[in-house]
């Protein structure tokens, strides 16, 4: 009596946890918008914890695995590569948390997952305590016997493709990364005889520190955009420069001729006095 007892206490704390796993993954929610997108080639995610957005990354990824397959002979091997985009509609989980976030999209029955880990650290400056926030880890997990993408595989099946000591979108906190230029990622498989690029373009990321709902907060430029973006405005900068010094050299020559021109030229040589008056 005392077992069954006991068996009917627990039974109401069993469902009170139930219900409150249940509530927790009602309160998170993720989304694929990339039907949003007017670029074909770009996906875009978004968590949502709470009902608030808690992460976003808009980018077009393509990942270039190498693979073995038989040569004419059968006996050799040699080394096709597999170019592999990030499909629209890929499945998607994501974690949002204060100093460490991450995004997994899976796609093709999950014959491959792409995994983005996200960390937010802080450091001490000349001004006091900075933070930022980086990429730290990117793990692909991909199976080689899918058909889509890889033909006659030797050896297929899972293979994981991870970063090593990696800061990457290294990015002040509470400002979203964004690059237009593509990335190259170097990722290495776990029998370390392959390295799988991953390509990265069009990139818009923000896994903290979001203000208003479905909106990034202000951008901070990769390197390479910025260096472009340089690039692009200095002819600009250069014309506007070198057109001033035009019309300054132009107005001071105007002046000089215009007050010279009214000077009164006196004659040198003495036979020209009697011409005067």
């Amino acid at each position: 009596m005392e077992a069954r007892v006991s068996a009917v206490l627990r039974v109401p704390g069993l469902l009170c946890l139930v219900h409150a796993l249940a509530r927790i993954g009602a309160e998170q929610e993720v989304e694929n918008l990339s039907g949003l997108s007017s670029s074909p080639e770009k996906d875009i995610f978004v968590v949502r914890e709470n009902g608030t957005t808690c992460l976003m990354a808009e980018f077009a990824a393509k990942l270039i695995v190498p693979y073995d397959v038989s040569a004419s002979n059968y006996v050799d091997l040699i080394t096709e590569e597999a170019d592999i985009p990030l499909s629209r509609g890929a499945e998607m989980k994501g974690k949002c948390g204060t100093t460490e976030s991450d995004l997994q999209i899976s796609w093709l029955d999950k014959a491959y997952t792409l995994k983005l880990y996200f960390i937010k650290e802080g450091y001490n400056t000349s001004k006091g305590q900075e933070a930022f926030w980086k990429t730290n880890k990117i793990q692909f997990v991909y199976d080689s016997s899918e058909r889509t993408y890889f033909k006659d595989a030797v050896n297929p099946g899972k293979y994981t493709a991870n970063s090593h000591h990696l800061s990457a979108l290294v990015t002040p906190a509470g400002k979203s990364y964004e690059c237009q230029a593509q990335q190259t990622i170097s990722l290495i498989t776990n029998d370390h005889q392959k390295t799988v690029a991953l390509l990265l373009s069009e990139v818009r990321i923000q896994p903290f520190d979001i203000s208003a709902d479905f909106v990034f907060s202000e951008e901070h430029k990769c390197p390479v955009d910025q260096r472009e973006q340089l690039e692009e405005t200095l002819p600009l900068i250069l014309g506007l420069i070198l057109g001033l010094m035009i019309v300054i050299t132009l107005c001071v020559y105007h002046i000089h001729h215009k007050l010279t021109a009214n000077q009164v030229q006196i004659p040198r040589d003495r036979s020209q006095y009697k011409h005067m008056g």
